[in-house]
């Protein structure tokens, strides 16, 4: 019987989920069975991608962003009880679901609370450092007390100095086995004919996910050249409008997203660290509205800037004429770098 490994991404925009993607199909090369467990628009995008497996809800954390980016802090503070609550009730979970899946192991991304000491627990982050403005040294120690309690963490970038996720994935005071698995994509580069001269990419939490599609369907108005627009938003059914020189997907699978980004010129998205992982990988020029309060995403953004490859702005300050800025930039490179995965998954 082949052994199998429950694979839980976090519920919080669709870049933990979409990082599994490799991960999961890594499994199945090397003669695993994943399950797939989450909850919303995580599970729904690795029920769709995988619709063959296996797959579990689990209790969901229900953090969402305030309105205002610098009332973030505040909004995730207010809403730590329902997250700890969420934790213990996904702590419950896991028990159910060892006691009545035969799970040989478990590979949390980014879920605090989906380990147990019966099975290997892997945790997935590129945050081994989470920055939170003047609290930084208080997120940080929690999250590495968590990590701790995981027989081992998996990094998704390299672990030299050149590498994606800068202070937020290289820590010099961590103690815990720690391998670097190079960063993670599901998608693969192909030379082909440039299509889009823009391609929108939305994803993340509510409310700013919309607050960034109102904009930017206003900003682009006057914009001259052939647009494609994912919102982002999985729903049951997929749909396709066009509206002048933009035409507009609610969501796309991974295999329409990787053909449309080859064939986009310059893409337009969140900072977040999946987001970055993928454009590295397929060698593009881009353009990054980081979500407002989330310092994960300033942060990549700012140095990815000053690292002169990638423009970017707050979201408030964009406007079409900033785009003008791409071409003067370097633009995201993949690295060379082959994850040993049978070595990888060995622990199991």
């Amino acid at each position: 019987m082949k052994k199998r490994i429950l694979v839980a991404p976090l519920n919080w925009g669709l870049g933990h989920a979409t990082r599994c993607i490799p991960i999961i199909n890594a499994l199945i090369a090397n003669n695993f069975e994943p399950v797939i467990a989450s909850d919303g628009v995580a599970l729904k995008l690795l029920r769709k991608e995988f619709p063959s497996l296996s797959s579990i809800e689990l209790p969901s954390y229900n953090v969402t962003y305030a309105k205002k980016g610098k009332h973030f802090k505040l909004k995730l503070l207010k809403d730590s009880p329902k997250l700890l609550k969420a934790i213990k009730a996904e702590k419950k979970a896991i028990d159910y679901i060892l006691d009545n899946n035969n799970i040989a192991g478990i590979i949390s991304d980014n879920r605090l609370g989906v380990r147990s000491k019966k099975v290997v627990s892997v945790f997935i982050t590129h945050q081994l450092n989470v920055l939170s403005g003047n609290t930084t040294w208080l997120s940080t120690k929690v999250h590495q007390k968590i990590i701790k309690k995981f027989n081992e963490c998996w990094v998704p970038d390299t672990e030299g100095d050149i590498n994606l996720s800068g202070k937020l994935g290289h820590s010099t005071h961590f103690e815990i086995s720690t391998k670097y698995i190079g960063p993670l994509s599901r998608f693969t580069k192909t030379n082909t004919v440039i299509k889009n001269d823009l391609m929108v990419l939305l994803s993340g939490p509510e409310p700013q996910r919309t607050l960034l599609e109102k904009k930017l369907f206003l900003e682009l108005k006057n914009f001259s050249g052939k647009v494609l627009f994912v919102k982002g938003l999985m729903e049951n059914e997929q749909t396709i409008q066009v509206i002048g020189n933009i035409t507009i997907y609610n969501y796309m699978t991974s295999t329409l997203l990787e053909k449309s980004l080859n064939e986009s010129a310059v893409v337009i998205s969140r900072s977040g660290y999946t987001t970055v992982m993928d454009l590295a990988k397929l060698n593009k020029k881009a353009f990054f509205i980081p979500t407002p309060g989330q310092f994960e995403q300033e942060y990549l953004a700012k140095r990815l800037t000053e690292l002169l490859l990638v423009p970017s702005c707050n979201q408030d300050a964009f406007t079409l004429a900033k785009l003008d800025k791409v071409n003067t930039y370097k633009g995201l490179k993949a690295f060379d770098f082959e994850v040993d995965f049978k070595e990888l998954f060995s622990l199991f």
